[in-house]
């Protein structure tokens, strides 16, 4: 039998967070919460000035109707959604995730309603966010741990355990690795339409994954953020009417570490995710080459801003970035496919 949970779970949430943006930005628009461009930055960002910010709230809604509605409909129609969360430790591991993706996203809440509402632009210290990011994350993986989750998988090698032996350094790992992916994601929302263009497509790619496997509650949860990420971007698309903030990049940065968790196989997150690897990662090429050589690396960080100073506009930033995605994605396809 079909499953249509995941298809009802994107189709709402796309569609929920498309028409949520007819009222949270004109929302936005009369508290002002407004985005502050840094000088810092390139000088034509200085336009973008006042576009509403915390747009992330838009892509929650469409994620929260999105799973609701699919739920709902799997326990009137008795499909399998439901019935997988019979199974033991999977009702726990897909509500681990969803805690994971909103507790991320309610950090950056906190950090946006700091920069605008406070008027303190750098939001949160670096210390406060960093500790609540990893509180966080300990507690996903404590959540993981009690849902039985006590093997990983590795190409060419299968499951492996995490229980014991040097399988155990997969925890203190996995928890740098969480904080990493997470604020990578991050750093990587800085033109329009990029963060929520690529991580529709790792979404995308996780809705497939885990349907091959049979993983029907992370198959729909990975569909609610890809329609999630495609209603934003109608909003979000340059010329952006409005930024998903802090809110919307962490609750999307814990949204696609979890899926990778949620299937079992968080190592392919490195491959899917490559794009946000190379943009937190020339962030701490240039600091370090800034701090110890008194010379750019790049023009500015993150890269993406080095390719915009270079002459890209941004809709080819976009276009490119996202091509290096997909063939991310593909890579860490062909394992799952032919069983390596």
């Amino acid at each position: 039998m079909i499953e249509f949970s995941p298809v009802i779970s994107a189709a709402i949430s796309m569609a929920v967070c498309w028409g949520l943006g007819y009222i949270v930005i004109p929302y936005l628009h009369k508290l002002k919460f407004g985005q502050t461009i840094l000088d810092i930055g390139p000088k034509w960002h200085l336009n973008k000035q006042g576009t509403p910010t915390m747009g992330g709230v838009m892509i929650f809604g469409g994620v929260v109707f999105g799973v609701l509605f699919a739920l709902c409909y799997s326990a009137f129609a008795d499909s399998r959604l439901v019935a997988e969360f019979a199974v033991r430790g999977k009702l726990l591991r897909f509500l681990a995730g969803i805690a994971l993706a909103v507790g991320m996203g309610l950090i950056g809440f906190l950090d946006d309603y700091i920069k605008v509402v406070k008027k303190r632009n750098l939001g949160l210290t670096a210390k406060q966010k960093t500790f609540a990011q990893f509180l966080v994350a300990a507690v996903y993986l404590a959540a993981l741990y009690f849902s039985g989750m006590h093997t990983t998988w590795l190409p060419f090698l299968g499951e492996v355990s995490v229980v014991s032996g040097l399988g155990l350094v997969f925890w203190p790992i996995s928890l740098f690795f969480i904080y990493g992916f997470t604020n990578a994601v991050n750093l990587t929302d800085g033109i329009d339409g990029l963060a929520s263009t690529v991580t529709m497509i790792v979404s995308c790619l996780f809705m497939f994954i885990s349907g091959f496997m049979g993983n029907i509650g992370y198959n729909t949860l990975a569909a609610a953020f890809a329609g999630a990420c495609a209603g934003f971007l109608l909003w979000n698309a340059h010329p952006a009417k409005v930024f998903m903030g802090d809110t919307g990049s962490m609750f999307l940065g814990g949204a696609v570490v979890a899926f990778s968790f949620g299937v079992g196989k968080p190592i392919l997150l490195i491959f899917a995710g490559m794009l946000y690897l190379i943009e937190a990662l020339s962030v701490i090429l240039q600091v370090i080459s800034v701090t110890k050589f008194g010379k750019r690396l790049f023009k500015m960080a993150p890269i993406h801003h080095h390719f915009e100073l270079s002459g890209w506009n941004e809709g080819k930033i976009v276009f490119v970035f996202s091509l290096f995605t997909f063939g991310g994605c593909l890579i860490a396809l062909l394992p799952v496919i032919f069983n390596w």
